[in-house]
């Protein structure tokens, strides 16, 4: 009771909220116990396709074949790369059109006897332009340490070690040739098919399958890697093989110029020639700088580590 209300009573009048009777569940049918059943993995996520695990033979080329070697060692493989397949593309239709169009021209005004010959230039060429990167790539890294925030400086380096191990790869697998013609090593033996079968010819068969199964195969196709992904230089950072490989293919116009490279062309074809090819690049180099600010953004700034 108070005063408020002296009868103890509730107040008269509409509620502005009525209860409401209880409503009764409907029947439910009759369940049995259910044993309990531990959660169960979830499918991952599609991914891009495995390859089928194969054979021993097969499991064995892709470990240790010279390819499948070839390919870990000289593609990028950083966690969290930009792989842009458009400029992978682009840029296996501009090789195409350039080798394709050395080859014509060297076919065309007989600067070479064969076609064989003018692609053993091509190698050859794609060799120098390997030892260019080689020579050059350490003073860029050291460029880049300068400028990179103190910071950031052992992360660079760490991303560094993986070209220099690529630079390190290939020297080590060129110089198995001149180690060999050096040393003497097949001199004065006796050819393999006469008299008896011998210690020291089961050796120089060995080391003879070895190097033309294995080591010329691995040079071959790591040459044309590292020219393609210049040293794995993208796990430095995206933008660094795009800016090399456009200094790299000026560098080496300047010294087709000086050292009268393609003499017997006419000088207008000589020059487009020379010239095209750093122009290609560089269109191509400047294209994907583009892509990569636009839809990835990765810039200049990301290069410094800034």
């Amino acid at each position: 009771m108070s005063n408020w209300n002296p009868g103890g009573q509730p107040p008269q009048g509409p509620q502005p909220y009525q209860p409401q009777p209880p409503q009764p569940y409907p029947p439910q049918p009759y369940m049995p116990p259910q044993p309990y059943m531990p959660p169960q993995p979830q499918p991952p996520y599609p991914g891009p396709p495995v390859p089928p695990p194969g054979g021993p033979i097969t499991r064995l080329r892709r470990r240790i074949g010279p390819i499948h070697t070839a390919r870990r060692v000289f593609t990028p493989s950083r966690p969290g790369i930009v792989s842009d397949p458009e400029v992978a593309r682009m840029r296996k239709i501009r090789t195409l059109v350039g080798v394709g169009a050395f080859l014509w021209m060297s076919y065309a005004y007989k600067l070479a006897p064969k076609l064989s010959d003018a692609a053993d230039e091509q190698v050859d060429k794609s060799w120098t332009s390997a030892l260019v990167l080689a020579a050059i790539l350490p003073v860029v890294v050291g460029v880049l340490y300068g400028l990179a925030t103190p910071a950031a400086r052992r992360d660079l380096l760490r991303r560094a070690g993986r070209c220099f191990g690529a630079i390190v790869a290939m020297m080590a697998a060129a110089s198995v040739f001149p180690i060999i013609v050096l040393s003497g090593f097949f001199e004065g033996q006796e050819p393999l098919v006469e008299g008896h079968f011998t210690v020291t010819k089961g050796l120089i068969l060995a080391v003879t399958l070895f190097i033309l199964f294995w080591v010329t195969p691995f040079v071959v196709w790591g040459v044309g890697l590292a020219v393609q992904h210049v040293f794995r230089t993208a796990d430095i950072h995206e933008t660094v093989p795009p800016l090399l490989i456009m200094a790299l293919a000026w560098g080496m116009a300047l010294i087709d110029m000086f050292t009268g490279a393609h003499e017997g062309v006419p000088t207008v074809i000589r020059y487009v020639f020379i010239l095209g090819a750093p122009l290609s690049v560089t269109a191509v180099g400047l294209w994907e700088l583009h892509r990569l600010r636009v839809h990835y953004g990765l810039g200049m700034r990301g290069l410094l580590m800034r």
